[in-house]
């Protein structure tokens, strides 16, 4: 799908476009965030303990209120962004290359390397991935990179599953026989005929995932098992408000809205990009413009 039409394919989805063009903003603050706003974010002021939304005379920082330190609700929303979208990000890529390949020469294999891949997987998700989170969390420390890694591999089974039942099917496929006869070797298929088959449907799963684990995130960091002060997530920021949350309720309710918004908004995405991605309703959309034109 070329940009220009995919763009305008987006456009034509008013919950979608407005979606996409929420996430660009939280992209946006978690890029330039902390160099912005890092300062303000953590500048305490006890003079403005616990102040209240929307009021603007004390600045445009206190317009979400304060916490109980006196520091700006808004400006730690905004520096938590990178945190926050960082570890979500960076847990889906690496779930989704790693889970892909090894799904990939799962589907491929037809020895004993499949089977074994495939009861590893059922080992995996056989614990409780939040569990297994918070157990590996303890031992291992609540280290972002640890963060990333143990919500990564929480997710493989999702896209070693789904890449390897896409592989059964597309290996049995006249053009991959033909490739095979002419004597194309296991590699080339995989990266010529198989990825770029498997690759739309593992993509439309990392936009849902997105969401998933940027709440498992959110929770990790509410159990006090996530992101430590003075690093600051949203999930933590809720966590930090539930002890004020009869005299100073915006300490919890800013940060989660904005993970509320952000999860409801990568699932609008996701979900427009299924269709869009989706063959049969590609040629369904080109029928319709034609009999319209």
């Amino acid at each position: 799908m070329k940009l220009t039409n995919a763009f305008a394919l987006l456009r034509r989805d008013k919950l979608a476009f407005v979606a996409a063009i929420y996430l660009v903003v939280v992209v946006v603050l978690a890029i330039i965030g902390p160099e912005l706003f890092g300062k303000t974010a953590t500048a305490i002021n006890l003079r403005a303990r616990n102040l209240p939304s929307f009021d603007l005379n004390q600045g445009w920082e206190y317009y979400l209120g304060s916490d109980s330190l006196g520091r700006s609700v808004l400006a730690r929303i905004m520096v938590g962004a990178r945190n926050t979208i960082g570890i979500a990000f960076g847990s889906v890529i690496a779930s989704l290359c790693i889970g892909g390949a090894i799904g990939i020469v799962a589907g491929l294999s037809r020895g004993a390397l499949g089977n074994i891949i495939v009861r590893s997987v059922d080992v995996i998700m056989s614990f409780p991935s939040l569990l297994l989170a918070l157990i590996v969390l303890y031992v291992l420390g609540t280290d972002p990179v640890n963060i990333i890694v143990v919500l990564a591999i929480t997710r493989l089974p999702v896209y070693i599953r789904t890449a390897r039942a896409e592989v059964l099917e597309i290996r049995e496929r006249a053009f991959v026989s033909a490739a095979r006869v002419m004597g194309a070797s296991g590699f080339h298929i995989a990266i010529r005929h198989i990825v770029p088959l498997v690759l739309p449907t593992l993509l439309i799963i990392a936009a849902l995932d997105f969401a998933y684990v940027m709440l498992a995130e959110s929770a990790l960091s509410f159990l006090g098992m996530g992101v430590q002060p003075p690093d600051v997530t949203w999930g933590l920021m809720v966590a930090e408000g539930r002890a004020y949350i009869n005299v100073a309720w915006w300490l919890s309710f800013w940060p989660g809205l904005a993970i509320m918004l952000t999860a409801i908004a990568a699932n609008l995405l996701a979900s427009w990009f299924r269709l869009a991605a989706d063959p049969t309703l590609a040629a369904g959309r080109k029928l319709a413009d034609a009999a319209h034109a």
